[in-house]
């Protein structure tokens, strides 16, 4: 149901396109019997020529048909095994649920040395101690001294983490800018912390895959190892709060409903309203995923600030939340407050949703944000809360005024919550944490450590000189321990060790997952942990994270398991397999490729997280084994132009310290030699690449011997030969100096998608392995052609066998100047079959246009080189469209729900309508779509930028592929453009993904739509629509522990911000006390 909302808009849009193209009066149609056109005769000719020559070259240079013959050599003794996607599935859940137990061990060790400190810990008023403050460590004064809790601090950088400079032997502690470094709460709990300096250090050295570890504390301070040097920004402030971290508040609570309640009478004008709203604000920081939560405002009536979620809860998710801040931006305060009512509804919301089961079915609670409360309304808690009181009541007083607290402070006790005052903004948040240590008593109470996994988020506490990382972290409460504070359930904070994904991409078993095959990971809600199509973060001049990067969900990505059968088996935990058919982009987005996937998923023991192989069926299915001499292979991995996949495992040099200096080839030579045995190496991928040393060996001679023959490459058009196999082992050879290289970046690290990385293969390595065996693929590299890197790329896989069972085991290619490449195109589109060398045609003719493009319809030559490298549709819309009535070409219509919309002042949803196509296009107009690597930009970025300021919002697309159709060789075509007839040949190239376009000229189609690659914005403009889209909610697996209440607890601990008065506490004491013993 949710894809017919998504593609509603889009359908829309496409049919107005289409109906008013028509009614512009553009007729594009094939005339029959029309005048002589353009000579098929002599287009093949042309094609066959220029293929023929390129692949002379490109097979010649590449070393293709060697690399083949040596592969044959090993034909009979190699072993081919199709790949059993449910063992290798299993096998890696274990290695993770191994990583995941040892990173919760040392969380463990550390809330046992945390509680006993705290426990031998006597607190001291008074209490001087000098702690090194991370803002402040190697700071000094005027005098050159070091300033007061800064000394000097060890600092020296570890490429372990991340560059930075650090101390492998202490901590640091950092304090929030709004608290003082030298309060008596957190001098006292700096002291007993620093007992974890030991355990820190010790977790190090078992497990040295460990980085940051550290000790939240409830009083705000945040104890980190290894010690690092904070800096403020630019107004010389941290504005970061441990106690707001989602690590913190899923360890310290459990899952819980809550209902808001915020008062918009009349008394809330000004400046109450505004704290009022910074309160609500603060409370949706501290709900995460596995909470649920509702707004209303209440006056005389009850408004539910999203009128379409009357009477219900919605998941506490980024898109949610942010939804809900939208909305108190509208609340005016005006008339009477009715409590009653307010406190009624919320009741029966809480308990009506806790019945559906569809909730957190753990904690309920209501915060009040309100300036008073005229009565105590102990009516509506005896009929609807008492005497179980499930529902915690949680007032918040806004104003210095006092006269209504002693009710509010009343109702909270009644009710297990927490009485707090907020008299300006600066309180605001301290305030609202403590709602926190309530909610966490009956877990403390019961001293159940439970384990909680956060979902992948990047930190944005340091700022990595290596650019953000996904992390997830694993955390556990620390409780106190002593028998006189047991009923009272005091949780002196959460500790924490994070682990970073790429840690979990180095188990991937890449060589058998094949060539497009990938591993992905999902957390009990459906987020994606790991993914290759997950992008997390835009690219404007620097890297930025997506405002809900971490809350993708699998179906946002597997979009084609419409009906959520892999997901919801997923996220239930449940171990199977899933088939589907399913439209991969690579290229940045640019291309796609159709393939028939096998999905086999389990669960990850030990954590909330189920993890699943995706293997596409043909030569992704299958698998072979060879084998060669160790001397042989070792020798022939040594040579200078051999490398290997930086991100694959072939052992594990990061477990020990002493082996972090070694190289992949280094520690494979000492594993197998026997001189390293302890080594944890991955024997059986090791044997193959020692396999794929040795055949692919005689290419570094062959290369060689191109490179010093003189007569060859003389003006230098090939550049870097090169070749990858199914183990992550690449050879290069270049035939220029390097500082001569079009292209330096192709095949180094700054070239993402053009080497081995953790989850997937090179992009020309991928896109030779769907081509005809024996032809090569070409393409102009997109990201340096936006930096005009005039460079063309040509590869061919190598089959091992000559059957559909062969795998994949190589891929050969070279990198070419583009005007080399279009030197040969050139000259071969001047040969012509008449006897007296006068050619009828000729690409030189102004009547024609001679084009080159691929089969995703990018242009490689052309005359004009500013057209060079745009999709073909943009340049000649009439004949585009014309190649896809005939069947030439395919449109392939994908989605991006990870986009971004630049979103200009002004602009306003709700201006859209879908009856009137011209207000529907305006207000698309509006927004400008791009996505992670800035592909896409509407024509209309400039007409409203002038208009102010722009943010980047998340958003759905709709976008278009074009992929030709491999059976249709060539073909002709005539195009009536207002009653002139232009015609059109279109002819394959042989050996090649390329098309040669020769169009006539001589009349004017310019009128006629361009064909564009534009993504579309999909949006959803019914409030149906977007109602139900916000009640719509995917099936979540509930975290297993729940602490709800305890008997034991003191519920007389609700409220410090103000005290009863005498004649009032004395009416009200026994009231409360029978209340509470109830």
């Amino acid at each position: 149901m949710e894809g017919n909302w998504r593609i509603l808009f889009s359908h829309v849009c496409s049919t107005s396109f289409l109906l008013l193209w028509i009614f512009v009066g553009l007729n594009v149609v094939e005339v029959v019997g029309s005048q002589q056109g353009i000579p098929l005769s002599v287009v093949k000719l042309w094609a066959s020529a220029f293929g023929g020559e390129i692949k002379s070259i490109s097979a010649k240079y590449s070393g293709s048909q060697l690399l083949q013959k040596k592969y044959k050599e090993f034909e009979k003794s190699v072993r081919v095994e199709e790949i059993d996607g449910m063992k290798v599935v299993k096998n890696l859940a274990v290695k993770m649920e191994e990583m995941f137990r040892r990173k919760a061990e040392a969380t463990r060790r550390l809330v046992e040395a945390a509680e006993e400190a705290h426990h031998q810990h006597e607190e001291n008023p008074d209490l001087q101690y000098e702690y090194f403050n991370a803002v402040l460590i190697n700071e000094v004064d005027e005098e050159g001294n070091n300033v007061e809790l800064g000394g000097e601090f060890l600092l020296e950088p570890n490429y372990h983490f991340n560059n930075l400079s650090v101390n492998l032997s202490l901590s640091v502690v950092q304090v929030p800018t709004n608290m003082y470094n030298k309060d008596p709460d957190i001098v006292n709990g700096v002291y007993w912390s620093e007992a974890l300096n030991k355990v820190f250090v010790d977790n190090y050295e078992r497990d040295p895959t460990l980085i940051w570890q550290y000790f939240g504390s409830a009083k705000g301070f945040f104890r980190q190892y290894p010690g690092v040097k904070w800096h403020p920004d630019e107004h010389g402030v941290i504005g970061f709060d441990c106690r707001n971290r989602k690590w913190y508040i899923q360890a310290a609570t459990s899952p819980k409903d809550v209902v808001i309640l915020v008062d918009v009478s009349g008394s809330m004008k000004g400046l109450r309203l505004t704290i009022a709203r910074q309160t609500v604000s603060s409370i949706l920081d501290t709900l995460g995923d596995d909470d649920f939560f509702n707004i209303i405002a209440y006056n005389q009536e009850i408004h539910y600030v999203e009128p379409c979620l009357n009477g219900t809860l919605v998941r506490a998710d980024r898109t949610n939340k942010d939804h809900f801040r939208e909305h108190l931006d509208k609340l005016f305060a005006k008339g009477i407050g009715l409590l009653g009512e307010a406190l009624t509804e919320a009741f029966m919301i809480l308990s009506d949703f806790n019945q559906t089961g569809r909730g957190s079915v753990c904690s309920q609670a209501i915060m009040l944000v309100t300036d008073g409360a005229t009565e105590m309304y102990d009516d509506v808690f005896e009929k609807y809360n008492w005497p179980e009181r499930k529902v915690r009541l949680f007032p918040y007083l806004i104003g210095r005024e006092s006269a209504f607290a002693d009710n509010l402070k009343w109702m909270a006790c009644a009710n297990k919550g927490y009485f707090s005052q907020i008299s300006t903004l600066a309180d605001v948040q301290e305030n609202v944490m403590r709602y926190l240590h309530v909610m966490s008593r009956p877990k403390v109470i019961d001293h159940e450590h439970d384990t909680v996994w956060t979902e992948a988020y990047v930190d944005s506490a340091l700022n990595d000189k290596s650019g953000p990382t996904l992390t997830t972290t694993v955390a556990m409460p620390v409780f106190s321990t002593k028998n006189e504070t047991k009923n009272q359930g005091i949780l002196l904070g959460v500790v924490g060790t994070d682990i970073p994904l790429q840690e979990l991409m180095k188990l991937i078993p890449k060589h058998m997952l094949g060539i497009h095959g990938y591993v992905f990971a999902i957390t009990n809600n459906g987020y994606i942990l790991i993914h290759p199509d997950l992008r997390p973060l835009y690219q404007e001049g620097q890297k930025r994270r997506k405002p809900n990067y971490s809350s993708v969900d699998l179906s946002e990505v597997e979009w084609e398991d419409k009906d959520g059968i892999l997901r919801n088996a997923m996220v239930n935990r449940r171990t199977g397999t899933f088939s589907m058919e399913v439209k991969k982009t690579v290229d940045r987005g640019r291309r796609v490729l159709k393939m028939h996937n096998d999905y086999y998923y389990t669960d990850i023991k030990g954590t909330p997280f189920s993890v699943g192989v995706a293997l596409s069926r043909g030569h992704g299915k299958y698998f072979f084994r060879g084998n060669v001499s160790l001397e042989a292979g070792l020798r022939d991995l040594e040579q200078p132009d051999v490398a290997l996949a930086d991100e694959w495992t072939y052992c594990n040099i990061e477990e020990e310290h002493e082996h972090r200096h070694l190289t992949q080839i280094q520690a494979i030579k000492l594993f197998m030699t026997g001189r390293r045995p302890h080594l944890k190496c991955d024997r059986e991928l090791i044997q193959e690449v020692l396999f794929d040393a040795v055949v692919t060996a005689p290419l570094e001679a062959y290369w060689t011997g191109l490179a010093l023959n003189k007569s060859e490459n003389s003006d230098k058009g090939v550049e870097i030969a090169f070749l990858g196999t199914r183990t992550g082992l690449s050879r290069t050879n270049l035939f220029v100096p390097v500082d001569q290289l079009s292209n330096r970046d192709f095949l180094t690290a700054e070239d993402k998608e053009g080497v081995f990385n953790a989850d997937h293969f090179p992009l020309w390595y991928k896109r030779a392995a769907e081509q005809v065996p024996g032809t090569f693929v070409y393409s102009i590299p997109f990201s340096t052609a936006l930096e005009n890197k005039s460079v063309v790329l040509a590869s061919t896989a190598i089959q091992l066998l000559d059957d559909r069972k062969s795998p994949i085991v190589a891929a050969v290619g070279i990198q070419m100047k583009l005007e080399y490449f279009q030197k040969k195109f050139w000259t071969a589109c001047r040969q012509c079959t008449a006897l007296d060398g006068k050619c009828s045609i000729s690409c030189d003719n102004e009547d024609i246009n001679c084009y080159l493009i691929d089969n995703n319809g990018f242009i490689l030559v052309t005359e004009e080189q500013s057209q060079t490298g745009l999709f073909f549709g943009e340049v000649e819309g009439a004949v585009m469209n014309k190649l896809l009535q005939m069947g030439s070409f395919k449109r392939i219509t994908l989605y991006d729900y990870q986009a971004l919309c630049r979103e200009y002042a002004g602009s306003s949803d709700s201006a859209r309508t879908l009856s009137d196509v011209s207000v529907q296009q305006t207000a698309f107009r509006g927004r400008e779509v791009k996505d992670i690597y800035n592909l896409w930009f509407t024509t209309s970025t400039a007409a409203y930028r002038s208009r102010g300021k722009t943010m980047m919002v998340p958003c759905d697309t709709e976008y278009p592929a074009f992929v030709s159709e491999r059976t249709i060789k060539e073909t002709t075509g005539n195009i009536e453009c207002d009653g002139c007839i232009r015609s059109f040949v279109i002819q394959q190239i042989p050996s090649s993904n390329l098309f040669m376009v020769v169009v006539d000229n001589k009349c004017d189609c310019s009128s006629a739509p361009p064909v564009t690659m534009d993504p579309i914005e999909i949006i959803y403009i019914l409030s149906s629509l977007k109602c139900e889209r916000l009640k719509y909610q995917k099936d979540r697996k509930k975290p297993e522990s729940c602490h709800p209440f305890h008997p034991e607890e003191n519920a007389m601990e609700c409220g410090s911000a103000t005290r009863f008065s005498s004649p009032l506490a004395a009416a009200l004491l026994p009231l409360i006390t029978a209340t509470i013993s109830r």
